[in-house]
């Protein structure tokens, strides 16, 4: 698809469209692993999950962050029409991902325990956390696999593949899940088991439909490693790798908080940052569609386009936000129960506390969408360092709000660190646009040479 041309909210819309019915799929299964755990194995299996889900979004992010800054590369140069280098380009990402993969998975598989103690994780549950991670982290090759297909597909313009490789992986997860922890009675380990098997069925559909691409049929020459190249795609990854840990970072900080509240708090706590993803589908495809709009435009030398794409781009989230605000406080409670029995004292008392946080959560959700399309745009224009910055900005805020709110309003501080994180990197990320756009009409790019 390309995105040099047309009106650019039509554009961005419906190059959003599959990349969002492929998010909320791949939240569907990670709702389901989360469903079933809590209503089959108990509060206390959902609390394991929960005390390791920021340690698990730590790989996952650094993942997400190398293919995603390999991928802006791939646009420019698609844009740009520039076939022989985009194939070096995709050839170079592919040997860079293998190595990140390899040193993702022994130094996370080696500090797994550590970490965990750090973290004040109970001992009750300490054991099933412990569990479920190992499996997690021995998939990360495959993980790899899947986000790096996806980029390359994305940054060429194509979002309905992996939109249809999440829906097979979607159908596949939940059925594993009730095979293994209902049927084989696998506990936490099978669905963990049941997510790395879906992840990898996923990352094959994608590589056979990239297979089939003629302007990345590969020559022995492509898959020669060039260390200019090399490291220009670290430079483009590696900020946004460390960005993204980062703000993970700030996460296991505040979870490290969470944890000293007791088991039924994280329980609680833990159904609401289920749904945290759920509430950012929308907006993390609409920065993977501004990252792709935005890097072609570049290449293509149409730089007009990309303030009329931002612009556009910052209207839709709006809109979208306002319309999830308004589903999550109207039926947060019914769809937190699906994770959450209500029976009980500690089932209500989870409850509770989840539909606290998620009220909170909704009203600020427009921060969170200004955010997404704001750093993708500077990121599809070749900066990947302020965006970076504003991932600093985030765990600053993160764990300042974190470690200084349940001084002063016990539990019900810890709530307001994600919004609070939120609006210091919008802080950073709105000047920051503004200052990438003055470095590339100096440097002789005219920002509106053409629409």
């Amino acid at each position: 698809m390309n995105l040099t041309e047309g009106r650019p909210w039509r554009l961005l819309l419906f190059f959003s469209l599959p990349l969002m019915a492929g998010n909320i799929f791949q939240q569907l299964y990670t709702i389901v692993d989360t469903a079933v755990v809590g209503r089959v194995l108990g509060v206390d299996a959902l609390a394991a999950l929960g005390a390791v889900d920021w340690l698990n979004w730590l790989t996952l992010g650094a993942i997400q962050g190398f293919t995603q800054g390999f991928a802006i590369l791939m646009a420019q140069k698609f844009g740009a029409q520039e076939y022989q280098r985009l194939r070096q380009v995709v050839a170079n990402s592919v040997i860079l991902s293998v190595i990140c993969a390899a040193v993702l998975t022994v130094t996370s598989e080696g500090l797994a325990g550590t970490v965990l103690g750090l973290l004040q994780t109970p001992e009750e549950i300490r054991q099933i956390s412990m569990a479920y991670l190992r499996i997690i982290f021995g998939g990360i090759p495959v993980v790899m696999a899947y986000n790096l297909a996806a980029a390359i597909l994305r940054a060429l313009g194509n979002g309905r593949t992996p939109l249809v490789a999440m829906v097979i992986a979607s159908v596949m997860n939940i059925g594993l899940d009730f095979l293994f922890v209902l049927g084989f009675g696998w506990g936490v380990q099978g669905a963990a088991a049941a997510t790395v098997l879906a992840q990898g069925l996923s990352a094959v559909y994608c590589f056979l439909h990239i297979c089939k691409l003629e302007i990345l049929r590969m020559e022995r020459t492509d898959w020669k490693m060039q260390a200019a190249l090399g490291t220009r795609l670290m430079k483009l990854g590696a900020p946004m790798a460390f960005q993204n840990t980062v703000i993970s970072v700030g996460g296991m900080i505040v979870q490290m908080v969470v944890n000293g509240f007791g088991v039924v708090f994280i329980a609680g706590f833990t159904a609401t940052n289920k749904l945290y993803g759920l509430l950012e589908t929308a907006a993390t495809s609409y920065g993977y569609a501004m990252v792709t709009y935005a890097g072609q435009n570049l290449g293509a030398g149409k730089l007009k386009r990309v303030s009329k794409g931002l612009q556009a781009g910052l209207v839709i989230s709006v809109f979208t936000s306002l319309f999830i605000t308004a589903c999550m406080i109207g039926f947060g409670k019914v769809i937190l129960g699906c994770f959450i029995s209500a029976e009980g004292a500690q089932g209500e008392a989870a409850l509770r506390i989840a539909y606290r946080y998620l009220c909170i959560m909704a009203v600020f959700l427009p921060v969170l969408y200004l955010l997404h399309v704001t750093r993708s745009c500077i990121q599809g224009l070749g900066n990947t360092v302020l965006p970076m910055v504003s991932g600093i900005a985030e765990f600053i805020m993160r764990t300042g709000a974190a470690l200084l709110l349940p001084v002063l309003f016990a539990e019900n501080g810890i709530f307001y660190a994600e919004v609070l994180a939120w609006a210091g990197a919008d802080l950073i990320l709105v000047p920051s646009y503004f200052y990438v756009r003055r470095r590339l009409e100096q440097n002789g790019m005219k920002w509106n040479r053409s629409t």
